[in-house]
């Protein structure tokens, strides 16, 4: 997909109400110029997560979650960006720029004819599974009733090297079709045939609920692989997609957890069971992707693996693609099943309370990430604690800035005695030049980003060119795109301004400074960024002042940096 315009964005959310896109949903309260409830992303007694008409944006105070209308269809509605796009643009009576969608025609009327093809190939496989005894008892010895077969659309592929083939492969068009989904397979010789053969067949479903993929598994424990996988085609790509994730999202009005088990047997048993928050990864390790796909549905993960070695390794991959994305208000836990024992199992022997029990007893993903560390560290030992640190920072660091990263750290300290600070010493703590937005109560950079965020057309008003790019302070280049962005497009929102930052690493602090409170009105507002802006230009000014003085001390001047120092003397002069 091609990016969509910011003109078309800002228009969007000029048109859009978040006020009544969040409404309809989430039942809010009036208090003063904003509307509050209870956060919808995470559970609370207090009303923390507010609503403003004015910027056109939502944030909570508990969780830190935030955005626009669009996030807040994303994340509350759990849509892709441009489903959520086109929902609001349909609200609005807006049509999606054509460059939008960077495929021909062609391509597109492709798309749609090989979900054709899937669904066709679908039902194929649930029509061979009413016709065929051995699959029926199959999954009758598994337990697996009918409601659940229909539930996940589950099949059977024939014993046969072209029942699909003569099935549904009636022309050439048809055949190259069925191959590009990925239902056939060739030998050295070129000849074609089915891909899956005596097989119980699992449809893979997109998050629209379209078939996209197929997962086959053995009747036989000797019949080849366990399980086999549609190759990766162009509607399918294993590490983004999680199996039952459209079950799971059919189940459940609002997903409080997330349970991630390795097989598509898993899945299906603890539905059965009434356990309907399980989804699994295909045949891969858990990636990013699947991460943030994990924690856009609901706040809470739990990964399930087998106990053995095999299991703590995918656990640990798993634990090194969250880690990254541990915002404040997210949890991920892991859960290792006894020897022998797998979802499957240990739900049809305990049931889903007891399951429910052992998911409650699950290792936080803090304490798993320093048990695996220290595994075969001694920590009596100063080289132990050393090296833990030594292993520990670089993850550490890739946490997103909040409490969890907090704690995190005082914990490293805890069992090491050495901070974060200390453990990456002979770096430079302070950089010259930064795009994070400062901490420090009194910083003038600061003070002008919380203005724009509160009324971004207050930098149309500036006077003067507001030269002050060579400042080496922490987030002028921010302040400095801020007042660009403003100038480009001056009708530009609170909201849309922070969605231009989407997926940046300075998105966090934007949005809290403009969920501040700020005091005063529009005048005072207007009065404080001029003057901050005018303290920037003397500072800059200062700053190369220093520079040739030092020049001059170190090496003496040439004839232009003589005249630009005397000309800089005079302008400071005036400036006092």
């Amino acid at each position: 997909m091609a990016r969509l315009p910011d003109a078309f964005i800002d228009d969007l959310l000029a048109r859009t109400d978040i006020v009544e896109v969040v409404g309809t949903r989430v039942p809010l309260k009036r208090q003063g110029k904003e509307y509050a409830a209870r956060c919808p992303f995470h559970d609370e007694r207090s009303a923390s997560f507010t609503v403003s008409p004015t910027k056109q944006f939502y944030h909570c105070f508990g969780c830190g979650a935030h955005g626009t209308a669009i996030s807040f269809l994303m994340n509350y509605d759990r849509l892709e960006f441009l489903d959520a796009v086109e929902e609001l643009a349909k609200r609005a009576g807006m049509e999606l720029p054509r460059e939008t969608n960077s495929r021909t025609p062609q391509q597109q009327d492709d798309s749609r004819e090989q979900y054709t093809a899937l669904d066709a190939a679908t039902r194929f496989f649930q029509k061979q599974l009413e016709a065929s005894d051995k699959a029926r008892e199959y999954l009758d010895g598994r337990g697996v009733d009918t409601d659940t077969r229909a539930r996940f659309a589950i099949g059977y592929a024939p014993d046969g090297y072209s029942t699909l083939k003569d099935a549904l492969g009636k022309d050439e068009r048809r055949m190259k079709l069925l191959d590009r989904v990925g239902l056939f397979s060739k030998n050295d010789r070129g000849h074609v045939y089915d891909k899956f053969r005596d097989r119980v067949m699992f449809p893979i479903f997109d998050r629209r609920g379209r078939v996209i993929a197929f997962g086959g598994r053995v009747l036989q424990k000797d019949d080849g692989p366990k399980y086999l996988n549609s190759p990766e085609t162009p509607l399918f790509h294993k590490g983004r997609e999680l199996y039952g994730l459209w079950q799971v999202r059919q189940a459940n009005q609002k997903i409080e957890r997330l349970i991630v088990v390795e097989g598509y047997m898993d899945v299906v048993s603890l539905f059965q069971f009434g356990v309907t928050q399980a989804v699994a990864t295909l045949g891969t390790a858990t990636t990013p992707d699947h991460a943030e796909l994990l924690f856009r549905n609901a706040p809470d993960v739990y990964f399930c693996f087998d106990g053995d070695a095999a299991g703590r390794r995918a656990g640990w991959r798993a634990l090194e693609s969250v880690l990254p994305r541990m915002k404040d208000g997210r949890q991920a836990f892991f859960l290792f099943l006894p020897d022998g024992e797998d979802p499957d199992t240990i739900v049809r022997k305990e049931g889903a309370d007891v399951f429910d029990t052992r998911l409650k007893q699950a290792t936080p993903l803090s304490q798993f990430f320093f048990d695996e560390l220290a595994r075969e560290i001694n920590l009596g030992t100063l080289d132990g604690k050393a090296r833990l640190a030594e292993r520990a920072k670089p993850m550490l660091a890739q946490i997103p800035d909040g409490a969890f990263g907090d704690l995190m750290k005082q914990e490293l300290a805890r069992l090491t005695g050495v901070g974060m600070r200390a453990a990456t010493s002979g770096t430079t703590h302070t950089p010259a030049r930064s795009n994070v937005v400062p901490v420090q109560k009194r910083s003038l950079v600061r003070a002008a980003i919380a203005i724009l965020l509160q009324q971004p057309s207050l930098a149309m008003k500036l006077e003067g060119h507001h030269a002050i790019g060579g400042l080496r302070l922490p987030g002028i280049e921010l302040l400095l795109e801020l007042l660009e962005l403003v100038q480009q497009r001056p009708d530009i929102s609170t909201g849309a301004l922070l969605e231009h930052f989407n997926e940046r690493e300075e998105q966090a602090a934007l949005h809290k400074l403009a969920a501040l409170a700020l005091p005063g009105n529009e005048e005072i507002w207007s009065t404080e960024l001029q003057d901050a802006i005018n303290q920037l230009e003397k500072q800059l000014l200062q700053q190369r002042l220093d520079e040739l003085q030092a020049k001059q001390r170190q090496q003496g001047l040439d004839e232009t940096d003589k005249y630009e120092l005397r000309e800089l003397l005079k302008t400071r002069a005036t400036l006092r």
